[in-house]
């Protein structure tokens, strides 16, 4: 789950790491009055006006905007903002629409730097990464520059160690004694809200190092661990349903666990390894999978009906494949969804379907006395390269 910068700024003020001083708006009329505020706070005439929307680019696509003139530029740069449709390597070219903005203070920047915290898979621990380059994409920084890039893996017993936090900053050339002790204390918090809060990434890019020696974090970037939800509770306030996939929001509500995708072959599977296996098996017989789809291991009817709903909204989808291996889950329950949801909406994609396991004949039988136009796999290779053809075909 992702939140706005303005929703991980708060988290991050109360684990003492320092942001700028900055107010969210909803409307182009709350503006001034933020500025003017932020401005008699600080005594800095200048202040920045930022799109708020779950992606990064945000500068580079007309997101990011410095105000020098005031409370009246920083409305009219306001104006100009909210509502438009902000595209950004994140967002693909469709954009997304702001309906938020944050206004902020501005900062006297001598250098900016990258710092994250993320789960390291490999290693099973929290690793940090920095790097000299920041405000830049760090994914070209490491394909560039992957020498400017320090990891450091953190040991869950004992925590972040005070070695770790000074090999850190030197690599970062923070060497000043404020600026070291500023550093410190961010980096405690950091890891301690990445902790406490269940985060599976916490990216500030950039930390910037004001001219007087402060650490600062400009940006912030979380995202949440959806596994923690039933810790947190208060997530439910930070959800912004707008910046998600309606059809994967639906599919949430539903126990079922979908992520949309950009190719035209609808996946329906029960099992998080096999709908995995069955997007690579599409893909090596030169398909593309429309989606992510685990319907789980003990899905009800209504269930596989409404997996085949979410497939079917998206356009682009010109076939389905149903790959299900009944364990726990009975291939007759799968079948009179799938035979159900076809009725009720009328299929007019090609459908390939593999079933395995518990009782495959009777869910054969069900699909085959259907009267439906279904083809049937005996194997994921045979099933994938039938729908990959029938969806050439049609196309």
């Amino acid at each position: 789950m992702k939140i706005h910068e303005y929703q991980a700024k708060q988290i991050f003020a109360r684990y003492g790491i320092p942001v700028p001083k900055g107010q969210p708006a909803f409307s182009v009329a709350e503006v001034g009055p933020i500025a003017e505020r932020l401005i008699a706070e600080t005594g800095n005439p200048v202040v920045v006006v930022k799109a708020q929307i779950h992606a990064g680019g945000r500068g580079k696509g007309g997101g990011v905007k410095v105000a020098k003139g005031g409370a009246a530029e920083a409305t009219a740069i306001a104006d100009k903002m909210l509502g438009m449709q902000l595209v950004t390597k994140q967002t693909g070219p469709a954009g997304q629409k702001v309906r938020r903005l944050y206004v902020e203070q501005g900062l006297d920047i001598a250098r900016e730097l990258y710092l994250a915290a993320l789960i390291d898979r490999d290693t099973r621990r929290i690793a940090i990464i920095a790097s000299t380059e920041g405000g830049m994409d760090i994914e070209q920084v490491a394909h560039d520059t992957p020498e400017k890039i320090l990891t450091v893996s953190v040991d869950p017993v004992l925590g972040l160690a005070q070695f770790q936090v000074r090999q850190l900053a030197f690599a970062l050339g923070i060497t000043g004694k404020d600026s070291m002790k500023a550093f410190a204390k961010a980096l405690d918090g950091i890891y301690k809200a990445f902790v406490a809060e269940d985060c599976s990434l916490l990216e500030i890019n950039p930390l910037v190092v004001t001219k007087t020696g402060e650490v600062v974090a400009l940006d912030a970037k979380v995202t949440f661990d959806d596994n923690a939800d039933v810790r947190h509770k208060e997530w439910a306030e930070l959800r912004d349903t707008d910046e998600e996939d309606p059809v994967e929001l639906e599919a949430k509500k539903h126990g079922l666990s979908y992520v949309s995708l950009d190719g035209d072959i609808g996946c329906l599977v029960n099992g998080a390894g096999l709908a995995m296996a069955t997007m690579d098996i599409i893909l090596q017989h030169g398909g593309s999978p429309a989606n992510f789809l685990d319907v789980g291991g003990g899905a009800t009817k209504e269930q596989v009906t409404q997996a085949f709903r979410m497939i079917l909204r998206s356009d682009k989808v010109k076939g389905i494949f149903v790959n299900i291996f009944g364990g726990i889950m009975r291939c007759d329950v799968v079948a009179a969804g799938v035979v159900a949801a076809a009725k009720e909406l009328g299929l007019k994609v090609p459908l390939v379907v593999r079933l395995e396991g518990t009782n495959v004949d009777l869910g054969r039988k069900i699909l085959d006395e259907s009267g439906i136009a279904i083809q049937s796999a005996s194997s994921m290779g045979d099933g994938a390269a039938k729908i990959v053809a029938a969806t050439r075909k049609s196309a």
